[in-house]
């Protein structure tokens, strides 16, 4: 079995004028490439984990046209939540609408055999400024009125996620072999310098750490994430990836 990462999906089948392409060639055909790719590359008895920005849907109803379109894909399918995952309500009603390839954590974990998932969305964090590897384009569909969240905002959303986490962590199985947290927002800094959040899946004895969030990386970025005391960092945003899922783990 292989263990597959990809984030960042923006899927629109629900919301076709939310189309990721408006952000110019990089994204042209992105959801034909998703498909492609995830066919050639992952069988049906392999783990896909999904960190967030599933769909641009805004309700449940909306959402279930994107979910279907991912249970028709191969293998068995994870998901947190990510900061433009506005259908996403109480994790009682997501699990109530998921096809059964598909499976949502929140505040808990998953674990299956030797294998032990958790997860949190987080949030924006000075620690976590990414804007040196950017090469920031705007949504020309952006609506002007959109309110953005003052550092004070952010500091107390960041807070709130990171408790979030840690009552992931704690529903892990310890005794795992192989312990995989997800995270939407980067969870330490490009260059891995220590975090509070690098401090508390040292704690837990976190394996791996796969998350999305960070799109449009320069054209020659210095070396990105990678592994840190023991935890290995990967960046798995579909853009970044060229819309391929990242192999991140065989067993």
């Amino acid at each position: 079995m292989n263990i597959w990462a990809l984030a960042d999906l923006h899927l629109s089948l629900s919301c076709p004028d939310k189309t990721m392409e408006v952000f110019g060639e990089t994204w042209s055909k992105y959801m034909e490439r998703i498909q492609e790719n995830w066919h050639r590359s992952v069988q049906p008895e392999d783990l896909v984990l999904l960190p967030g920005d599933i769909t641009w849907a805004n309700t449940l109803e909306q959402a279930t046209k994107d979910l279907l379109w991912i249970d028709q894909l191969p293998g068995k399918k994870i998901m947190i939540r990510g900061n433009h995952d506005y259908w996403w309500q109480s994790l009682g009603k997501v699990k109530k609408i998921l096809p059964k390839s598909i499976f949502a954590i929140q505040n808990d974990a998953l674990n299956l055999d030797n294998i032990s998932i958790g997860g949190s969305r987080l949030w924006d964090s000075p620690d976590f400024n990414s804007s040196e590897i950017i090469d920031f384009k705007p949504n020309p569909k952006a609506n002007p009125k959109t309110i953005v969240p003052t550092s004070e905002d952010n500091e107390k959303i960041f807070k709130r996620e990171l408790h979030r986490l840690e009552l992931s962590l704690k529903q892990m199985d310890q005794n795992a072999r192989l312990k995989i947290v997800m995270t939407h927002y980067p969870p330490i800094t490009y260059d891995l310098k220590t975090t509070l959040v690098h401090e508390l899946l040292l704690d837990f004895k976190i394996n791996i750490c796969v998350f999305g969030h960070i799109h449009n990386i320069i054209s020659t970025p210095p070396p990105l994430f990678g592994d840190k005391d023991g935890i290995s960092y990967f960046l798995v945003a579909a853009d970044y990836l060229k819309f391929e899922p990242l192999k991140i783990e065989s067993l």
